[in-house]
């Protein structure tokens, strides 16, 4: 999904919806059922620099968890990235998704969630439920095919 915004001096210009669809970096339609599904899923979209950066990803699923698309929202470094709620709420309304797992990674290979983790969690649990959107799940990646999820520890 790409929205382009022109700004020019005095000028308004209409916003349309648009989806992109590339075959070539395209992953196959999934139903997500369990943190599981989503941390085989999820991990698809993270290289070699998964050991290096720290990067925070959200997937984003239709009324069935059915996977609809997903979308890169920061890339820090080795011990943090910043992430933007805006960005997450614009991609969750652009792509009319009824639900969205947000996922992270932590180089050092400790899932277990700092304090931020927790306080972003939550704060976009909320922002997510202003425009009727469902935080399902948040996924912390590790290096060696490890993860944490919210949801299965009951924090979500």
């Amino acid at each position: 999904m790409k929205t382009t915004i022109n700004i020019n001096n005095n000028k308004v210009y209409e916003l349309k919806l648009k989806i992109e669809k590339n075959n070539n970096n395209g992953f196959e339609k999934k139903k997500i059922t369990s943190s599981q599904d989503t941390y085989n899923y999820i991990k698809q979209f993270y290289f070699d620099d998964i050991e290096i950066y720290e990067s925070f990803f959200i997937l984003l699923l239709n009324r069935s968890n059915q996977t609809i698309a997903y979308a890169k929202i920061s890339q820090g470094g080795i011990a943090g990235t910043v992430v933007d709620i805006k960005l997450i709420a614009k991609y969750a309304i652009e792509s009319l998704a009824s639900n969205v797992i947000i996922a992270h990674n932590h180089p050092s290979n400790n899932v277990q969630p700092s304090k931020q983790d927790t306080e972003i969690t939550i704060k976009i649990m909320k922002g997510l439920e202003l425009i009727d959107c469902r935080l399902l799940d948040s996924i912390i990646l590790g290096t060696d095919n490890n993860y944490f999820s919210y949801t299965d520890e009951g924090i979500l």
